[in-house]
């Protein structure tokens, strides 16, 4: 199967009996509950609240929204917040993680915390999921545009196979996989070429499961299969792929802002390669892009227990 928009994975949501538990690190911000109450009122997660309680209750009252006394951690220090977050998940008292208003910094440094944190031993990654109205057929993940500065062959290798057991989690059977080049021939002077060709023979060889994974393949050629059938490209993945994986972290960020900015993308997203999916919005970051996240982030947990 595979998603054509974000109602369909909030159908998905609200078929199941069972709610995601959702940990909010620094919950004592408006922008965030204000997330939290949309997905609460549609029915999709039940939040868990670490933070300043006089701060957060103060904000439930004047949204409008009732959360469990027992399930609000009265913790006012932005680090200490954090870490109370992440250990509820290693307790077993939530199943995603959502950062709230705290720096990236800190709250990444509870979960990547070698002892107490979220980290499975191996590459974590940034999986973000965009709806492109009138510019693409289904939803497509661009990688790694928030994460890995600049992957080694081994890295990208991790960053393609945390996305797609994210997909498998998601509902994917066999998600598509478009290693990104300015052109579709492996030519030794381009490294980019170089590491889709052996990223393509990886996949070819078992090495990397659960996908079909085509490189190197150009953008046009990744996503239209008018123009891949005009260049003579075959490929299960002309025209029809998932996932496309950018050569360093600048044109994973470029793809991703042209999408939502030139192409009025809709986005969520999260850290994937943890124990469970973290959600790291920016502050700045809009309420749709935190619902939608909490979302992708909700469905992705549920199926990965």
């Amino acid at each position: 199967m595979e998603y054509k928009t974000f109602d369909e994975i909030i159908a998905k949501l609200q078929g199941n009996t069972q709610r995601s538990r959702m940990a909010v690190a620094a919950a004592n911000d408006d922008h965030t509950l204000g997330a939290v109450k949309q997905a609460v009122e549609a029915g999709l997660v039940e939040p868990v609240l670490v933070g300043d309680k006089a701060e957060i209750l103060k904000v439930l009252k004047e949204i409008g929204l009732e959360v469990p006394d027992e399930d609000i951690y009265d913790e006012p220090d932005i680090a200490e917040a954090s870490k109370k977050a992440v250990a509820l998940i290693n307790e077993g008292k939530a199943d995603f993680l959502m950062k709230g208003k705290v720096d990236s910094g800190i709250y990444l440094k509870a979960v990547v915390n070698k002892e107490t944190g979220l980290g499975k031993g191996g590459v974590m990654s940034h999986f973000t999921a965009f709806e492109c109205p009138n510019a693409y057929h289904k939803l497509i993940v661009p990688v790694d545009g928030g994460m890995v500065t600049y992957p080694t062959l081994e890295q990208k290798k991790a960053i393609i196979q945390n996305t797609v057991d994210t997909m498998i989690a998601l509902g994917y059977d066999c998600p598509k996989v478009g290693v990104l080049a300015c052109k579709e021939k492996l030519d030794p002077k381009m490294p980019e070429t170089v590491d889709g060709d052996a990223l393509k023979k990886m996949n070819q060889a078992g090495e990397i499961t659960n996908c079909i994974v085509e490189g190197p393949i150009s953008f046009d050629c990744a996503t239209d299969k008018e123009i891949a059938a005009f260049k003579g490209f075959e490929s299960p993945c002309a025209g029809d792929c998932d996932i496309l994986v950018a050569p360093n972290i600048h044109a994973g960020n470029f793809l991703g802002k042209m999408l939502t900015g030139f192409c009025h993308a809709k986005m969520g997203g999260f850290i994937v390669g943890a124990k469970c999916p973290v959600i790291m919005t920016s502050r700045g970051s809009t309420s749709e892009e935190k619902f939608l996240s909490m979302c992708l982030a909700a469905v992705a947990s549920m199926n990965s227990k």
